[in-house]
């Protein structure tokens, strides 16, 4: 096909054109009104089914939220409830070993009271009798003094009041120093007695701080099961903060895995051989990343064993014997492991130390070589003690691992819900974009039919400014 079966008037393209552009303007507006509706059921077709996708994305939001919710809910319950055992595991343990001791603190203060009592009583000031002699005196003394037998009588009862006076008062000073000797004792027992209150007053408020914090924590708890917005928004802070704060923690223990890689990596090579491969990568580092994964997988069950994640739940329902097995063989898992990595510190400080001595020996002689020598002890303990405690410490990765598995879940499902939030609001704006491109053709249509447009429009407006009579004068 060429463009010479377009021109109509040979020779003269420009008038084939023009010729061409009449019949096309003639055409669209013949077809003005087909056109017309063409474009505006598409631009509704488009926009319907865009507003209809968005409304399908909304649906899926709004379903993913309340899976969201659901998975937010259910960890915010079992975390509440883990505490919540804790504390009464706490409370169990203080009110057990409180209680056991009570009835021995209940017998102190018994003794110290049944003692102090004692020492009340007798420490009690007991008034001196009246000394007998004196009613023989007042009966003495009634007596005429005038006879001599009777004032040698009263001279010897003189004699005899002031012996008594004297035995009285000495007697009198043994009872006091002899109270207050009691009540100088009684001084330890008050205070043996204030220690006891003082104890058990501790450990009543302890009890009491504990269920205060139960009763906290069982409100949280209520509001968990009840559905409460205040809860979800606090378990959706307390997750971001988890993720974040877990992450930040897992990329420091990332960190000492690769200090730990590179710490064994070259004395594997060694031990595997510099030049054997495994799909692509070295044998040797293929081994330091598997000792480093076994390490970090004891640590998981060695964690799990002992209760501290719940990564595992059927390791956590084991018999309690079998898991106290699980601990140690853990455990010497471990230790052998981090002797290995020690051992292959020393031996990596070994040929470090070759290789320096190869350097020195071709380049400062046996003075440096010396010198190389006598401070290389410090470094292969530093290693030697990093290969033994790197192990250990990947360890507690599982702890930060749990928190950033369990808050990953809503966190990645606010995501998704903020994506689909997203893609919704896209899809509305596309589907009023096609709406209103719909209704901006049709104005274009219309721009490039625009002079039998005005044609139109005239003849219409002449019709109806034109009498009745003349019109159907013109039309016969």
């Amino acid at each position: 096909m060429s463009w010479e079966m377009f021109v109509l008037v040979p020779g003269s393209p420009l008038l084939s054109g023009v010729i061409w552009l009449v019949v096309g303007v003639a055409l669209l507006y013949l077809a003005r009104s087909a056109a017309h509706q063409a474009i505006a059921s598409a631009s509704r077709l488009l926009h319907h089914a865009c507003k209809l996708a968005a409304r399908s994305v909304l649906l899926a939001e709004q379903r993913l939220k309340l899976r969201n919710t659901e998975v937010l809910l259910a960890a915010g319950r079992e975390a509440a409830e883990r505490i919540i055992e804790r504390e009464f595991e706490r409370i169990d343990a203080s009110v057990q070993r409180d209680l056991a001791e009570y009835p021995a603190l209940q017998r102190q203060m018994s003794e110290a009271i049944t003692r102090l009592e004692q020492d009340y009583h007798a420490s009690a000031e007991v008034p001196p009798e009246p000394p007998a002699w004196a009613k023989v005196v007042d009966a003495v003394a009634k007596i005429a003094p005038k006879e001599p037998v009777v004032g040698e009588i009263l001279e010897d009862i003189h004699d005899s009041m002031v012996r008594a006076q004297r035995t009285a008062i000495e007697q009198y000073r043994n009872d006091n120093s002899k109270r207050h000797r009691i009540l100088s004792r009684m001084m330890p027992l008050w205070r043996k007695v204030a220690r006891v209150l003082g104890e058990m007053d501790k450990r009543v408020n302890r009890l009491l701080e504990r269920s205060t914090a139960i009763d906290r924590h069982m409100e949280a708890y209520e509001d968990i099961l009840n559905r409460s917005p205040r809860a979800e928004r606090m378990l959706s802070s307390s997750s971001l903060t988890q993720f974040f704060i877990a992450g930040a923690v897992l990329a420091v223990a990332i960190g000492g895995a690769i200090i730990n890689f590179h710490l064994i990596a070259r004395p594997m090579q060694e031990m595997v051989g510099g030049s054997s491969y495994i799909m692509g990568y070295k044998a040797a580092n293929i081994a330091a990343l598997v000792i480093i994964l076994v390490e970090v997988a004891m640590g998981l069950f060695l964690m799990e064993s002992l209760r501290i994640t719940r990564l595992f739940p059927i390791i956590a329902a084991l018999d309690d014997r079998l898991r106290v097995r699980m601990i140690w063989v853990a455990f010497l898992f471990l230790l052998a492991l981090a002797s290995i990595e020690a051992g292959l510190a020393f031996m990596r400080e070994k040929l470090a130390q070759d290789d320096a001595s190869l350097v020195a020996s071709l380049v400062g002689g046996q003075g440096e070589m010396n010198a190389i020598a006598a401070n290389v002890w410090i470094t292969t303990a530093a290693q030697m003690g990093m290969g033994f405690i790197l192990p250990f410490a990947l360890t507690f990765v599982a702890i930060p691992l749990e928190s950033f598995v369990h808050s990953s879940r809503t966190v990645l499902g606010l995501l998704g819900q903020g994506l689909l939030r997203a893609l919704s609001f896209l899809l509305r704006l596309i589907g009023n974009v096609f709406r209103h491109g719909g209704n901006m053709l049709i104005r274009l249509y219309d721009l490039v039919i625009f002079l039998p447009l005005w044609v139109e429009q005239r003849v219409l407006a002449r019709r109806q400014m034109a009498p009745t009579g003349q019109i159907a004068e013109d039309a016969s």
